[in-house]
């Protein structure tokens, strides 16, 4: 009987340290799709870190020693859709994505991510753009119906002037004139159909605009828990329209890796930061033995 009593304590004690480390220091994931290939491939278990970004404490969202996650990192992390916004925190169910975004970072966006570096500009950072130099009657019109001044011809080449317009003028020249309308920047090909989105930062106040206002209603409605709605193209938040937001908690753009299984915040959501769970640290798994114990990049 007492090498039994031995036995079983021995036993509790390794469930209760199992437990311990589950909780507060490393968790095991395993990979359920092909989203994040050929980083991690479908079926392989990790080891996930989390002490990355400040232990969150069981079932709360409380971290110590909190810290920003990376862009490039690897994140496990509770699901921020909307439809799970009445569920407490650890249960919501599990995602892992890189991080592509992180708080305060503006990104370039259209069908695709796009980060280009300095071509992630502001929506009010000014670049050259050019026209048919045939429109400038009707041009000069719709600027003043837009109220948008200061904008003087700084010069001619090949046809066309060129004008330094915002990326928000530029967009709301193109609503008034329609696509016909060849108004092109000078320094990015595809700026006609990319959007510069601003990932919200604790403390920061974001203009709002017709291509981020969905998202940003989204995220203010289920993690900054105020009621918003959009309405005739404005944003309405707690019964007052708004052309800027201030947030009250960092977020995270994620994306996956695979680009034929593309799945980013666009699907489910900026990602809270007290949605983090930690970060992927190393296969503890794999049908690629190869790969058991390597750590992940």
């Amino acid at each position: 009987m007492k090498r039994i009593s031995i036995w079983l304590k021995v036993l509790c004690s390794a469930i209760l340290i199992v437990l311990l480390v589950k909780a507060f220091a490393f968790t095991s994931c395993i990979i359920p799709s092909r989203g994040m290939e050929n980083s991690l491939y479908q079926g392989e278990r990790i080891l996930v870190n989390k002490w990355s970004y400040g232990l969150r404490l069981p079932f709360t969202t409380y971290r110590l020693l909190s810290e920003r996650a990376s862009k490039g990192d690897i994140v496990l992390f509770n699901n921020p859709h909307s439809r799970y916004k009445d569920v407490p925190l650890a249960s919501k169910g599990l995602f892992i994505s890189r991080c592509a975004g992180t708080p305060g970072d503006t990104l370039m966006l259209n069908d695709e991510l796009i980060i280009t570096g300095e071509a992630a500009l502001s929506p009010d950072s000014k670049q050259l753009y050019a026209y048919p130099h045939g429109l400038e009657d009707t041009l000069t019109t719709v600027l003043a119906q837009l109220g948008i001044e200061g904008n003087t011809l700084v010069g001619y080449s090949d046809g066309h002037y060129l004008r330094s317009f915002s990326h928000y003028e530029a967009y709301l020249i193109r609503q008034r004139m329609g696509d016909a309308f060849a108004l092109k920047s000078v320094h990015m090909a595809d700026s006609a159909a990319s959007h510069p989105f601003i990932v919200p930062a604790k403390g920061q106040t974001v203009k709002i605009y017709p291509w981020n206002m969905a998202l940003l209603c989204n995220t203010i409605l289920h993690h900054e828990h105020h009621h918003a709605a959009i309405k005739r193209d404005t944003l309405w938040v707690d019964g007052k329209p708004v052309s800027s937001y201030t947030f009250s908690k960092d977020y995270y753009w994620m994306v996956s890796n695979n680009p034929v299984n593309l799945s980013d915040s666009r699907l489910f959501g900026l990602v809270p930061h007290d949605h983090l769970v930690g970060k992927a640290c190393r296969i503890w798994y794999s049908s690629r033995k190869e790969r058991i114990f390597q750590p992940i990049q």
